[in-house]
């Protein structure tokens, strides 16, 4: 048999593979988590020394199973890939038994002492880890978790802030990296992600997997079709509802990319436009409410705000992104001469089965809202929603009916879906772990103030390019994560609420993915559209770009954030004012990021534009409110000076 042929077998194998490994994660997690219901007992939460090597040791195998279905493209022969990975994978699941041997150990007796064995144990998990990070989320991740353990091995030769005392290699390293249960690669953010984000996408997987994503796209383009975009419009309004729930905006490009971005072609935007369109509207859906993706779900644990409370805060942030892509759409409508109507487009008609599988989506949504609202945890709410999913679907869908096991497919998706995702998470853990041993975050929260000194402007901007920055390529959980345990401290320090920090840095996290030159999500968009990579890129920062304005808006305007912190009053007239100025924000970016309003501007009009929105964020009422009353005047000026052209073309 030759390579091709073998690689091709080893594909189907690790399709198989990895449905199997990714159910029984799936499975595993839920009775971890399970609520008792209806006087059940409880099966979980099982020990820790147990649950959290046992689900790393699943996501490591649904890891080898995913990155065996790229056989094809494998320049080694694929029977050598197969001995590393291997090899590599007994490595793995050694490390992890000495993990469940040793912490059951230090449970039972309370006390352990570190041998030689455990330090080499504790940096082969990291290495391999770093390794299938690499091999499923390509290499920025792994980049900076092998920069994090470097640093740690190094540390004492680094200059400035950076030095840190010498470790000693038998006792710091296991004790710091992998037997921690604290801030280690198994430690609490380990637990925080198992126990709530997992249920969240076991959700979404059903969501998309009972009908409800496909239904939604159809139902969108048949409420656009009367606007001048049309299935631009349609395109935001489904991702934004699809890209809530999955929580990744790579997925949701793909997902909802394929149907929408040739049907902004066909309506005659160009491929990078399309393209950048669906980038931005599926990376959007993460600051969504009410699901958000995951990083919401870990926001709430980081910062002790209830998860209902976060949904509540992020209202009007989003509302107001989606509201300027609509409203770049329709700049872009105005630019090419569009008109109502969808130019020979045919859209699929529109079913009750339509209506019935939007109900899928939408009732268990609000189940989850509602138990949130009546006191359940966030798992909880997320299981309960599962339930009653997998009993509507049945009851609602004929073809769930005639084929059930779609529902196990779709469970066991997410289950492969939270594997990879834990390859990530634990990344991210020995970053944690690297950066809580060695105080590096609340060193480098001191040299920023002290070079900002007690202006939070520059601060802010040093955040927020630093976010986009380290959030390059990553999925957003491991960003926001890392973002934060980095520049919380930072940010803390010059008085920003715990809820404003954590969205302003969530905010910058999310901007990253579409944000040139990685831009992951513009990227993806622009294998379905056919543009280039770097346009797409540019139109989807183009077209996103109040994002990019909406984070030092709620910084300094708290009271956009509608949630009260800190002993803050709510006061009404504030929030309008709020209100007027993002509008204005909105109006003034999204115009001068298209060059277009009624009529083509000027360079210089679109400098302006720029220049009064940003000063519409300013706190002080002089500012802002001249910013507004320069804003009327713009745009009254532009009208008139478009009707003394009509007038003189007649």
């Amino acid at each position: 048999m030759d390579n091709t042929s073998t690689a091709t077998a080893l594909t189907r194998t690790a399709e198989i593979v990895g449905y199997i490994f990714g159910l029984i994660l799936a499975v595993v997690g839920l009775l971890n988590v399970m609520p008792a219901f209806g006087g059940l007992p409880r099966i979980g939460p099982f020990p820790v020394a147990q649950i959290h090597p046992g689900l790393l040791a699943l996501g490591f195998l649904v890891s080898v199973a995913a990155a065996w279905t790229n056989a094809p493209s494998w320049k080694l022969p694929s029977s050598l890939i197969v001995l590393i990975d291997s090899l590599l994978i007994c490595l793995a699941m050694f490390t992890l038994w000495r993990y469940f041997a040793d912490v059951t150990t230090l449970e039972n007796d309370g006390l352990f002492l570190f041998e030689n064995v455990h330090a080499w144990v504790a940096l082969s998990g990291c290495i391999v880890t770093l390794i299938y990070c690499w091999r499923i989320w390509g290499a920025p991740l792994a980049i900076v978790g092998s920069i994090a353990l470097f640093y740690f091995f190094t540390g004492q030769f680094w200059p400035g802030i950076f030095e840190i005392p010498a470790i000693e290699f038998t006792q710091d390293v296991p004790n710091e990296l992998w037997f921690n249960t604290g801030d280690g690669v198994l430690g609490n953010l380990f637990a925080i992600v198992i126990t709530t984000i997992l249920p969240f996408i076991l959700l979404g997987a059903m969501l998309e997997g009972t009908g409800g994503g496909h239904s939604l796209i159809k139902l969108s383009f048949y409420g656009m079709r009367r606007f001048r975009g049309g299935p631009a419009h349609a395109a935001i309004m489904a991702s934004s509802l699809f890209g809530t729930i999955s929580g990744s905006a790579v997925a949701n490009v793909v997902g909802t990319g394929v149907i929408t971005i040739p049907m902004i072609m066909r309506r005659g935007f160009k491929p990078s436009f399309a393209g950048g369109v669906e980038a931005t509207a599926s990376t959007g859906g993460q600051i969504m409410p009410p699901i958000m993706g995951a990083a919401a779900l870990v926001m709430a644990d980081f910062t002790g705000i209830a998860y209902l409370t976060i949904i509540i805060a992020a209202i009007i942030p989003a509302l107001a992104y989606y509201g300027s892509l609509f409203v770049t759409v329709v700049f872009e409508c105005r630019r090419l001469g569009m008109e109502v109507g969808n130019d020979g487009i045919e859209m699929e008609p529109i079913t009750p089965q339509d209506w019935l599988n939007a109900v899928l989506v939408i009732l268990p949504v609000a189940v989850v809202i509602a138990a949130l609202i009546r006191g359940a945890s966030p798992a909880g709410s997320a299981i309960l929603a599962l339930g009653v999913l997998a009993i509507l679907s049945l009851i609602l869908n004929p073809s769930i009916r005639k084929q059930p096991w779609r529902l196990i497919s779709a469970l066991a998706k997410g289950g492969q879906t939270f594997g990879r995702l834990l390859m990530a998470v634990a990344t991210v853990g020995i970053i944690v772990a690297v950066l809580g041993a060695t105080g590096l975050p609340t060193e480098f929260a001191k040299v920023v103030s002290a070079a900002t000194g007690d202006f939070l402007l520059p601060t802010l901007i040093f955040a927020a390019i630093a976010s986009l920055a380290l959030g390059m390529g990553m999925p957003t959980l491991p960003a926001y994560l890392t973002i934060i345990i980095i520049l919380g401290p930072s940010i803390k320090a010059l008085g920003l609420t715990d809820l404003g920090g954590h969205f302003f840095v969530f905010y910058y996290g999310v901007a990253s993915a579409i944000t040139p030159p990685v831009a992951i999500a513009a990227y993806a968009a622009a294998s379905i559209s056919g543009a280039g990579a770097m346009a797409t890129a540019v139109q989807a920062t183009r077209i996103g770009l109040v994002i990019f304005a909406i984070p030092f808006l709620f910084a300094y305007n708290p009271i956009m954030l509608i949630v009260a912190e800190g002993g803050a009053q709510w006061e009404w007239g504030a929030f309008l004012f709020v209100l007027v100025k993002l509008a204005v924000i909105v109006y003034m970016l999204a115009s001068a990021a298209s060059g277009f309003d009624k009529h083509k501007m000027s360079i210089l009009e679109s400098f302006l534009r720029v220049a009064v929105g940003l000063a519409a964020i300013h706190p002080e009422f002089s500012v802002s409110g001249g910013a507004i009353a320069a804003a009327i005047m713009i745009v009254v000026g532009h009208r008139l000076i478009g009707r003394s052209r009509q007038v003189d073309e007649a």
